[in-house]
């Protein structure tokens, strides 16, 4: 068992997330019981993740997406209502970091996305901005697209979307979990061969196919479930609580 101050000095210690101008507060969000023996982690505190965290009697849900994001309605009512209920009603504590999970050089979502694929990371997405999130690596060695879009598929367990960007092998790739399919033209800067992120708008495919390079859409949940799960691991391990990834599944 550990307090939930320590909980959160841990998480803060190691993501600092003042570096991070994000889009919603990161740490402590909803506060619920003052010592934490069980620890929940998911991608997004959905009303499904709480009812699995009820049901597990945890202590505290650590999540990538939590609540309160910029301009959003600060009304509490229907669903932020109904979820903001639950948590206080059963005393847990909500504790959620965004950017700073997605840029830990280690427990970040990129970093366990890549050791999830087999990418060997050789940089940065954005070289001179050392809070930007996102890095350009490489495939050990090359394969087609159609190659490519069979193994991104069998390791994330879902069907993996292809915009082709020409007909070379890929070895060179840039990644940027969730919904960052706008840094493709930073991808082509880079002059890599393909670019993977979770989701995909109408001018990525315009990009792909008039740069040359690949693209690939893995999904945005699908893309950030192994950052949180690290990071509660990591958490358990160092503080002696017990910890549950619960995958909530989601299509988008």
């Amino acid at each position: 068992m550990a307090s939930l101050n320590a909980l959160i000095g841990l998480l803060d210690d190691e993501l600092q997330p003042a570096r991070f101008a994000d889009y919603c507060p990161n740490g402590l969000q909803v506060e619920g019981r003052s010592e934490v023996r069980r620890l929940m982690t998911g991608v997004t505190a959905c009303e499904a993740l709480i009812d699995a965290a009820i049901a597990w009697q945890a202590d505290a849900i650590l999540v990538h997406h939590g609540y309160f994001w910029k301009g959003e309605s600060p009304v509490l009512k229907g669903m932020k209502r109904r979820r903001l209920a639950k948590l206080l009603a059963h005393d847990i504590s909500l504790i959620a970091y965004h950017l700073p999970l997605d840029a830990h050089p280690q427990l970040g979502n990129n970093a366990q996305l890549a050791a999830v694929l087999g990418l060997n990371r050789t940089g940065a997405l954005f070289p001179h901005d050392s809070r930007a999130v996102g890095d350009v690596g490489e495939w050990p060695a090359a394969m087609s697209a159609q190659a490519m879009q069979q193994r991104l598929g069998e390791c994330l367990g879902r069907p993996v979307l292809h915009i082709a960007g020409g007909s070379a092998p890929i070895r060179r790739v840039a990644w940027c979990t969730g919904g960052a399919q706008g840094f493709m033209e930073q991808a082509i800067e880079q002059g890599v061969d393909a670019y993977l992120s979770g989701e995909i708008s109408e001018p990525t495919v315009h990009a792909a196919r008039e740069s040359g390079v690949h693209y690939f859409a893995l999904g945005h949940h699908a893309s950030e479930r192994y950052g949180v799960q690290a990071l509660g691991g990591w958490c358990a391990q160092r503080l002696g609580i017990e910890h549950c990834f619960t995958d909530i599944d989601n299509p988008a």
